[in-house]
């Protein structure tokens, strides 16, 4: 059976509903930068997936070619997720979607090194006859963050932010969210198949020990 990262790390990927601490640990990602409504059917987000996933299948098949990864062992893709900031606020404005700035990505097996990252953008590039060169290999340590599965559609995340905020500041921390560390959000849901009321997203926030 493939190993298939939600389930093996459910502290990750599969928090309560309810606000709670977590610390995660180094991670190496596939990712695209960009500006812009994630809604725009002509943005730069929908491109950026396609880019992702791109890459992602080439190494997930790599087994099935003449490049073969060592370690490498069959798994499931991960879920796409992504690191959300607006200049010049603190937190989002959800009514300015516009102003978005996003990295997008999909989590790396620890077997994957920057050498068979590289390999897998020169070989999508050439089989599928795309640029890639936007796709960059990416290293996140979050460290210490709060994270609580929001159901339900995107915009109303504030009030399960609320929620974490409320917590944290019961638990001693306060958020510390910065060009460093971002909001991020992790998608469980094919949004294709399921309405905006049933979507789940882990929605994660770096936090620091409040100061005496």
């Amino acid at each position: 059976m493939a190993f298939d990262y939600k389930k093996e790390y459910k502290e990750f990927y599969m928090p309560k509903n309810r606000p709670e601490l977590v610390d995660i640990p180094a991670m190496n990602f596939i990712a695209v930068r960009g500006t812009g409504d994630p809604n725009d059917e002509a943005g730069e987000y929908k491109a950026a997936i396609g880019l992702l996933y791109g890459i992602a299948f080439t190494i997930k098949m790599s087994k099935k070619g003449s490049h073969q990864i060592d370690g490498y062992f069959d798994y499931v893709v991960p879920p796409l997720e992504g690191f959300w900031w607006q200049e010049g606020i603190d937190g989002f404005d959800y009514q300015r979607k516009d102003e978005f700035h996003w990295i997008s990505v999909i989590r790396l097996p620890d077997f994957v090194t920057k050498e068979d990252f590289n390999w897998a953008v020169a070989e999508a590039t050439k089989k599928k006859k795309t640029d890639y060169s936007k796709v960059e290999f990416l290293t996140v340590e979050e460290g210490m963050c709060v994270q609580c599965m929001h159901i339900g559609s995107f915009d109303e995340e504030p009030a399960t932010v609320a929620q974490m905020d409320a917590f944290i500041e019961q638990q001693g921390y306060e958020n510390d969210l910065s060009g460093q560390r971002r909001h991020h959000e992790i998608y469980l849901s094919d949004a294709r198949r399921v309405s905006p009321d049933r979507w789940k997203t882990v929605v994660r926030h770096p936090i620091k020990k409040k100061e005496e």
